[in-house]
């Protein structure tokens, strides 16, 4: 059984009742798939003096057609939020934080990694819960505007120039400072001095996992993303030009702002009812002395478009001999309970079939575990997805492969081309060969197309960005991100929560 055949591009359902191919025409001609409220979004933003001042300029430029000079089928022009969303977002309205320049820039100067990363995620994540606390006017979603000098300096391998840095009170080894965490001492102020090394130093994952717990979405934007014809070098050139990307970021800012107050923008008009699909997560937890600590969680997408974040145990699922994750069968049952628990809570019923998507093969205890979570009722089907760097298509003329095209192995094992020329921009949006998805049915029974029509659209649920399909399907997609917010901190006993809190 070695066949080539083509899985044609997924539609998706907008307002109305209406399907099409885009998000961007669906989204243009007939509004998103939920009618938001009347009073429109609810947001805040927290920046500096000139941050905030760069984001109202952005944002009353958002109210207006975007990218009209441009002629290019791969990036339409954003006709405005309002007509495209059906919403008001009333920038006068939105609720402003402005942070104090001075003593952000003394923070970024900090020279020791833990305790930099975590002054600069307090000064920006305090004021959002004082504001809270206050009981101040709902907000929905914030924006969190940052220097370029954030982004430089507060990622995990990032540092200070020497000439440039300082030394805060209490730096402590990482050593000490995790036998402080294991065993706390009786001295409160060793105690808080080790509190900013049980936090990765990053500032988007630790900032997106110290508000886990207080539910505030939060959208992180780079300044020079959204006025980057202020930031120019010394002979006067653009820093960065976005010329060409400003309707691709206008449209991407859009879809996730609309998406995280609390809209759909559109779902899947082909999925089948009953069906749910969990991506498998697994991150190393580097704040603890054991090499093979792992955590573990189920990203659980609906036939609806909801995303579903259910954290699992932690505990020893890295081999370091196969370099693979894999869980107990004790583990596995649990994390399948609460993800089936979700669905039910959310549906009513529990699902027909649930569609687990993984990295590796699943192990016998693992898949064990799953089993007898699901019971006879629910029907279960692993599978395996990673790119097949080894196998390349080339056509003749000047354009790649088809996206959606497939070569079927075997009733098993297929490859699958999600990157690749569409017809309906007329162009491949990559620079590179496709590389083509391997997908292997490694558990359970099910029909190979079904398989692949449902990875395809799986591509095309990523509301953190509004393009005609990813490379990679949702339940893999962000599987990297989530397990980064998932270890960025101590988050014991988070709840499940909404996708939209960790992208």
């Amino acid at each position: 059984m070695y066949n080539l055949l083509h899985i044609p591009e997924p539609t998706l359902e907008f307002g109305h009742g209406q399907t099409l191919e885009d998000p961007r025409d669906g989204l243009t001609l007939f509004g998103p798939l939920d009618q938001a409220p009347q009073y429109g979004i609810r947001v805040g933003v927290i920046g500096t003096k000139s941050g905030l001042q760069r984001f109202e300029r952005w944002a009353a430029q958002m109210q207006k057609p975007i990218g009209l000079a441009q002629d290019e089928r791969a990036r339409p022009p954003f006709p405005g939020f309002e007509a495209t969303f059906h919403t008001s977002w009333n920038i006068d309205r939105i609720q402003k934080i402005a942070i104090d320049t001075d003593e952000l820039l003394m923070a970024l100067r900090i020279g020791e990694a833990h305790q930099r990363v975590h002054k600069t995620v307090s000064i920006y994540a305090e004021p959002i819960l004082g504001f809270l606390r206050a009981e101040e006017a709902p907000v929905d979603m914030w924006f969190v505007i940052i220097p370029e000098e954030v982004y430089k300096l507060c990622r995990p391998k990032s540092h200070v120039r020497k000439s440039e840095s300082v030394k805060a009170g209490g730096q402590m080894s990482l050593r000490l400072a995790r036998r402080v965490v294991a065993s706390p001492s009786l001295f409160d102020e060793l105690n808080q001095d080790a509190v900013p090394y049980q936090y990765e130093p990053d500032f988007h994952n630790q900032l997106k996992g110290r508000l886990l717990g207080h539910n505030v979405a939060t959208q992180v934007i780079r300044e020079p993303k959204i006025a980057f014809r202020e930031f120019r070098t010394k002979s006067g050139q653009l820093a960065q030009d976005f010329s060409k990307m400003e309707s691709a970021i206008a449209w991407n800012l859009a879809t996730t702002t609309f998406y995280k107050t609390g809209g759909r923008p559109w779902k899947l008009a082909t999925i089948r009812e009953g069906v749910c699909y969990l991506g498998l997560v697994f991150k190393l937890d580097e704040r603890g002395n054991r090499r093979d600590w792992a955590c573990c969680a189920a990203q659980m997408f609906l036939d609806s478009g909801d995303g579903i974040v259910f954290r699992g145990a932690l505990g020893p699922w890295y081999s370091l001999d196969t370099k693979e994750f894999h869980l107990s069968e004790s583990a596995a049952r649990g994390l399948m309970s609460t993800a089936l628990a979700g669905f039910k809570s959310k549906r009513g019923v529990l699902p027909r079939e649930v569609f687990i998507h993984g990295k590796v093969r699943f192990g016998s205890e693992e898949w064990r575990g799953f089993q007898v979570a699901a019971g006879s009722d629910v029907k279960l089907v692993g599978v395996r997805i990673g790119e097949e760097k080894s196998l390349r298509l080339f056509k003749s003329d000047r354009n790649t492969v088809l996206r959606g095209l497939a070569f079927v192995r075997d009733e098993r094992t297929a490859y699958l081309w999600t990157r690749g020329f569409v017809p309906r921009i007329q162009t491949y949006a990559g620079r590179e060969i496709p590389i083509p998805l391997m997908i292997d049915i490694c558990r359970g029974q099910a029909d190979m197309k079904v398989v692949l029509q449902d990875i395809m659209a799986l591509t095309k649920l990523n509301y953190n960005s509004c393009g005609l399909g990813d490379g990679v399907p949702v339940t893999l997609r962000f599987a990297e991100a989530v397990g980064e917010v998932l270890t960025a901190g101590p988050l014991d006993g988070i709840p499940p929560l909404p996708f939209k809190y960790y992208i």
